[in-house]
């Protein structure tokens, strides 16, 4: 019978010495996103018949290479979790393989599809695609990785990002038929096809986050 929850001592270790990383990322990749991630990922095990240890550790490694450049995070945090000898505890060499396939592959911009069930979980977890959340970590981003940018410059960075990856014509994939992303993703083109909207929507969120970095 396949276990409904991760084992309780992979779940201590993961709490206690994994999941403090990310307080030390931008808040696109911190403590709530990972989070975020962990909870999809594990409803994702319940229709894809998968390891539940090894989906809830992908996610929970999968933006460690944050701690190095962001453009390469996806490498950085494969090579984290390859070389993590604690994880031998639970796994073998070749589960730990397929996982750090799994957070190399789950990269929203690669050009090829995740090479396991495990990436793709990981890949469709990530992108937790409803209007609200999308909008606010690309704020949240450009808000923590360019402070120097001011309103409207900021509001050309994130039309920019939201066009070339969710538009229509953007990079953004799906691997897993008729998840809940399907409805959110088509929502989100709607909003990005509106620029009217678009610009409110962003210039709400804006406000807030400033007031929540300057209070």
């Amino acid at each position: 019978m396949t276990a409904r929850t991760p084992s309780l001592d992979l779940v201590e270790f993961v709490e206690t010495k994994i999941l403090p990383q990310y307080a030390h990322f931008d808040r696109a990749h911190n403590m709530e996103h990972v989070v975020r991630v962990i909870r999809r990922s594990l409803e994702l095990v319940r229709t894809t018949g998968t390891d539940i240890n090894m989906v809830y550790t992908i996610a929970a490694y999968h933006d460690l290479g944050m701690s190095g450049p962001r453009a390469v995070h996806h490498i950085t945090g494969s090579r984290i979790l390859a070389a993590d000898a604690r994880l031998k505890r639970w796994f073998t060499p070749q589960q730990i393989t397929i996982m750090s396939q799994a957070v190399e592959d789950h990269r929203a911009s690669a050009s090829r599809s995740p090479r396991s069930i495990y990436g793709k979980i990981i890949a469709e977890a990530d992108r937790d695609i409803s209007s609200d959340v999308v909008v606010r970590r690309c704020v949240q981003y450009g808000l923590d990785n360019h402070p120097e940018f001011d309103r409207e410059q900021q509001w050309q960075r994130f039309s920019k990002h939201m066009a070339e990856k969710y538009s229509v014509k953007g990079y953004i994939r799906l691997w897993i038929p008729n998840s809940p992303n399907e409805l959110g993703l088509a929502e989100l083109r709607q909003l990005i096809a509106d620029t009217a909207k678009l610009r409110q929507t962003f210039d709400s969120v804006y406000d807030e986050e400033t007031k929540k970095t300057y209070k």
